[in-house]
């Protein structure tokens, strides 16, 4: 069948989009480079570096104030560089999260992103769509819409199919053929030709916001502020006592301020909101690469901790991707033979055929009504739906799962009433008598071992000109079965065997007749002790439900709404719930679920909007490798807040000891300010794009009450920056005891601290033991930082106006060896302890 109108042509609708500009609604959420400026600009270190600067600059140093200043500036830009590319990357994930459209561009139909719809376009709208863009019905079945977003009013109106000439009257209501951005379709069909987009909207006009995205989970950022809060008390708590007791003691009250200011800036561990933010919204841009949206940056964290996984069966553990495979009346069966041509069809076939197409939507969408209409194309020479008119449907209900819709023939004077559904609503529908009732039941048995899909077909003829208001009070007369197969998708088992390899249970939840499903679990892998059906569901107690949910992995003939009672039962019983879903009705469980995912392909977008995580391609691998990226996201985090804690502690010993023990000053703010430009990118770039631990996926969930920043990685970090420190202060009093001079002691220092850096930075790569495992991964990342770094290195210790703009003397090659040696003797050392520490961090 062909679209009712062809809709745009692409060349139109290009120029629209040109002229008019996505359909998008300007956002708070999203920071200009302006507002990112801004916001570093607040940052403590910037004022550090800014005081520091002022001190040189009051003493008439005007070379080491300007090169502060610069480094201020640098700070400033790798943090708005970060941010901005964040930024970008949320604003990718906006643009997937926006409503979806169904529209005809060149007479096909087409799903694209909400913000691409432009006037004109003739769009197609289902029960749980999210209206992307004001419009006017041109064809309305059952159409029902809430309009609170706009009104208030939270009762659904009725909408018709517009009259020619339709102007628009008010902002909603009932009977009226208007439909609005942003409500909600809450039940029937329809099509609608878009009148207004984006700014121009109704709901544009008063500047509302539909989609959010949050960039940085709660939890994780409460954490991290309160260890900046107590790290920035105790630094300014020390460098106020350090500045008393230098310039009380010593007289020198500028060197006092400039120590104070460089404990301050070695002890403010500034980089922990950057890296969360970047890690964050990166880790959401490389889901979206597995196909994968993340809608709430917060379930990032949440995937590593998932116990359970329950999944729906048709199109995300199969193809979704059907064929009629058997068709079946009470006394005879066709089946489909692979390879061949369609065999000529029986006259009752034939009927059966005829009446589940003519049960079937106009435009099929649904995989199974698409195939029924390739199957009837290929063995039936005419059309029947060609050869009447639709003059009524009943929809869908919870209480009766059939599709009803009645046809008035133009060479005949009665009304033909096709139904098509599920078998046992079917068999109800037509009276049936208990042995046809146990022998459709039978059949419908049989056909489902074999991991059909089973629909039943009926019909009846009505003469009255009133319609009755149900199609139960209808004289149906059984017809037969359908049988469909849908293929288990390639990798599924194998997706399958990994969860439950990674200590995840899959749950399968499905509303398919529990033959099918048992038939299918089998197939992918899912054992399961017994199956629950929704009847049964439906008696269970809470309590009877827990303990069934122990042994029963496998759940058949499920309303969406039950679904939430298997999400409550699961979390009752201590269980971190991953749901998938796509339907109205199966928003609340989604919501309920601690990772609720939705299906992007077939979902609506009421239950994309109750969840965390969409899937672009509705495929349970796509959710696997979610899981997987979700382990590694997190296992690199706290690699960076392990090193992060790691190496502020040499720096902040090699700003305090000096004043302590009545040496020079050895850190300047002016270093400190170098070695935090080293920082900030081996954070937040090498850590991040770090591959997945090998035993990734052979590890049991980790505790979904453990803190990022436990008290195991606290102490671990803490160690490496200890035994980093005493590496970095054996160099500075070898130099003392040499005779070196001041700043030769300084340089052999500097180098020295930022050979440590690398030490830590290359034992931060891994959990494993093995050094050489982790050299083995590829970092490009990694590569870059350190060539850099040795580059802008080797410009500081051999060009003379760069050694006395950081105070720092002439060292010899031989120098720079020994600081390279003693950093590989302090990674050889870590590499041997950290067998001890692995099994406290749960790694």
């Amino acid at each position: 069948m062909q679209p009712p109108q062809t809709g745009l042509s692409e060349r139109e609708a290009a120029e629209r989009l040109k002229r008019d500009g996505y359909n998008d609604i300007p956002s708070a959420e999203r920071r200009s480079p302006l507002r990112v400026v801004l916001g570093v600009l607040r940052e403590p270190m910037f004022a550090l570096l800014l005081g520091a600067a002022a001190i040189y600059l009051t003493l008439g140093n005007l070379l080491e104030a300007a090169l502060l200043a610069a480094f201020a500036t640098m700070s400033v830009s790798v943090a708005v560089i970060q941010e901005t590319r964040s930024e970008r990357v949320l604003e990718k994930l906006r643009a997937l999260s926006s409503p979806r459209a169904l529209v005809v561009r060149d007479g096909s139909y087409r799903r694209i992103p909400g913000r691409e719809v432009v006037t004109d376009d003739l769009m197609l709208i289902a029960e749980g769509d999210r209206v992307p863009a004001d419009a006017t019905v041109v064809r309305a079945v059952g159409l029902q819409v809430d309009e609170s977003l706009l009104t208030g009013e939270s009762v659904p109106v009725r909408k018709t199919s517009a009259d020619e000439g339709s102007a628009l009257q008010n902002p909603g209501g009932d009977d009226l053929p208007f439909i609005f951005a942003g409500t909600l379709v809450v039940s029937g069909t329809g099509s609608a030709i878009v009148t207004a987009t984006g700014a121009h909207s109704a709901i544009g006009k008063i500047g509302r916001s539909l989609a959010s995205i949050e960039i940085e989970p709660p939890r994780l950022h409460a954490q991290v502020r309160r260890v900046v809060q107590v790290a920035a008390i105790a630094g300014l708590g020390l460098s106020v006592a350090a500045v008393l007791l230098y310039g009380f003691l010593r007289g020198s009250w500028v060197d006092a301020l400039l120590g104070g200011i460089g404990i301050a800036m070695s002890m403010l561990p500034e980089e922990f909101p950057l890296v969360l933010s970047v890690f964050m919204a990166m880790g959401a841009w490389r889901i979206s690469r597995e196909r994968v949206l993340t809608r709430k940056a917060a379930a990032i964290e949440t995937l590593g901790a998932a116990t359970v996984l329950c999944t729906d069966k048709t199109g995300t553990l199969t193809m979704n991707h059907m064929s009629v495979a058997q068709l079946q009346t009470l006394e005879e069966s066709w089946v489909a033979a692979v390879g061949t041509e369609h065999a000529p069809l029986s006259q009752p076939l034939v009927k059966l055929v005829e009446i589940a197409l003519l049960a079937s939507a106009l435009e099929p969408l649904d995989p199974m009504e698409r195939a029924l209409a390739e199957f009837a194309a290929a063995c039936m020479q005419k059309d029947p739906r060609d050869q009447g008119a639709l003059v009524h449907e009943y929809p869908i209900r919870p209480e009766l799962l059939a599709m009803t819709k009645v046809w008035k023939h133009a060479d005949r004077a009665i009304y033909v009433v096709c139904a098509k559904g599920a078998p046992e609503a079917i068999s109800a529908l037509c009276r049936a008598s208990e042995p046809q009732k146990e022998a459709i039941s039978r059949l419908t048995e049989r056909m489902a071992r074999n991991g059909m899909r089973v629909l039943g077909v009926a019909y009846a003829e009505h003469q009255d000109h009133e319609l009755p208001p149900t199609p139960e009070r209808f004289q149906f007369h059984f017809l037969g079965l359908l049988g469909f197969a849908d293929p288990l998708r390639e990798g599924a088992r194998e997706a399958i065997r990994e969860c439950q390899s990674a200590g995840v249970r899959v749950i399968m939840i499905t509303g398919d007749y529990p033959a099918t499903a048992q038939a299918i679990a089998h197939q992918a892998g899912i054992e399961s002790r017994g199956i629950v059906t929704g009847d049964e569901l439906e008696a269970l107690s809470d309590a009877s439900l827990g303990e069934r949910i122990k042994v029963a992995s496998v759940f058949a003939r499920i309303a969406p709404q039950q679904k939430l009672k298997i999400v409550n039962a699961l979390k009752a019983a201590g269980h971190v719930v991953a749901m998938t879903g796509d339907g109205v009705n199966d928003a609340p469980a989604l919501k309920a679920a601690h990772i609720g995912i939705a299906m992007g392909g077939r979902g609506s977008d009421v239950a994309r909007e109750a969840s965390s995580i969409v899937l672009l391609d509705d495929d349970f691998g796509s959710i696997v490798r979610a899981l997987r990226l979700g382990r590694r996201i997190y296992d690199n985090l706290r690699k960076a807040m392990i090193y992060i804690v790691a190496i502020h502690v040499p720096i902040a010993g090699l700003a305090l000891f000096p004043l302590l023990l009545g040496q020079p000053i050895l850190l300047t703010p002016m270093v400190i300010a170098f070695i935090e430009l080293v920082i900030d990118p081996t954070c937040s770039v090498i850590l991040e794009a770090e591959r997945e631990e090998r035993n990734i996926m052979s590890r049991p969930p980790r505790d979904p009450n453990s803190p990022l920043l436990a008290p195991a990685l606290l102490v671990w970090g803490l160690v490496q920056g200890v035994l980093a420190f005493v590496c970095v202060a054996a160099v500075f009093f070898v130099a003392e005891l040499r005779g070196l001079s001041e700043p030769e002691m300084r340089a052999i220092t500097f180098v020295g601290l930022i050979a440590a850096n690398i030490a830590l930075i290359l034992n931060n790569r891994s959990f494993g033991p093995s050094l050489f495992m982790a050299m083995a991964r590829p970092n490009t990342a990694m590569w870059c930082s350190f060539g850099a770094t040795a580059g802008l290195l080797a410009l500081i210790l051999f060009l003379p106006a760069a050694r006395s703009l950081f105070g720092l003397g002439y060292l010899h090659f031989d120098d720079v060896l020994a600081c390279i040696g003693l950093a590989a003797g302090l990674l050889l050392m870590l590499e041997l302890i950290k067998p001890l520490w692995r099994s406290r961090l749960q790694f």
